[in-house]
């Protein structure tokens, strides 16, 4: 290292020029991988049935034909992948969203109210809920409402909510507690300044880490519903149902289920690393 001018005019020791930038290789990494394993699936969802025209006719069931193949009833495998990503997609990012909308003030009210019967009004039907396990409450639900899209979103939005719930009146309860909001109370700020403006905007970290892992959890459970034929038809146009549907033809045509699968995963690895490095951005900002 080259000496340098300290203060008071003594002669220290400087940085040397370019070991600094490699703090910036993890997030460099973080983000870019992350988007690539995001954004691929993404877009494959999002724009795929725009690129499909006039399906082509079908022909001999797990055969090496066109491209990736056909699938088990003689589909075009390139076809269904393009086709099938935007159920899964669009149902777990929306019935997370619904999740928290829902989760979320209920458990900021639960933490704040200085009521305790209504603390427990609000929180002992959750646990109910927390108490069955996800895919038998996944199944009950579906077998008692019409199948489709919008059914699948109320049933994952409504075996999430309970968890956001938990988590966000365990966040504000800690924030709750603090002396700057009963300093607030005796300035006399209205409640949903006191909530939305303090408490809302001190959970974000807390909501951003779990943001993550819940929608990877709603992916799990939507490829679970497809894969179990739960709330779709058995010979839809999703990753899921593919995976289901021609595992037995694996090895015959492998594509038709390791592709479908592939995206699955790359999807749920790329939301990890996202809200990852947007977590930990967030935490250096601080």
């Amino acid at each position: 290292m080259r000496p340098v001018p300290g203060p008071g005019g003594r002669r220290g020791v400087g940085p040397v020029p370019g070991r600094g930038g490699r703090r910036g290789v993890g997030p460099v990494l973080r983000w870019g991988l992350g988007g690539v394993l995001l954004g691929v699936p993404a877009v494959i969802a999002l724009a795929g049935p725009l690129l499909v025209g006039e399906p082509s006719p079908r022909g001999v069931s797990f055969s090496q034909g066109p491209f990736l193949g056909t699938d088990f009833v003689g589909r075009d495998v390139g076809e269904q992948v393009l086709l099938g990503g935007r159920t899964v997609v669009t149902v777990a990012l929306t019935a997370t969203a619904l999740a928290y909308l829902v989760g979320t003030p209920l458990g900021v009210l639960a933490a704040m109210t200085r009521r305790r019967w209504l603390d427990e009004l609000l929180m002992r039907p959750l646990d109910l809920l927390l108490a069955i396990p996800s895919l038998l409450l996944l199944i009950l639900l579906a077998a008692t409402v019409p199948p489709g899209p919008l059914t699948l979103i109320a049933i994952v939005a409504v075996i999430s909510a309970p968890e956001v719930a938990r988590i966000s009146r365990a966040a504000a309860l800690e924030i709750a507690a603090r002396p700057a909001m009963e300093a607030m109370r005796l300035q006399g700020e209205t409640w949903w300044r006191r909530a939305i403006g303090y408490v809302g905007r001190s959970m974000l970290r807390t909501l951003l880490a779990d943001l993550g892992v819940r929608v990877v959890g709603a992916l799990y459970l939507v490829a679970t519903a497809g894969f179990l034929g739960v709330g779709v038809p058995p010979d839809a146009s999703d990753w899921a149902v593919m995976v289901d549907r021609n595992r037995t033809g694996m090895f015959l045509q492998p594509w038709a289920v390791v592709v479908p699968a592939l995206l699955v995963v790359m999807l749920a690895v790329g939301l990890n690393l996202l809200f990852d490095g947007a977590q930990r951005r967030r935490g250096e900002a601080r």
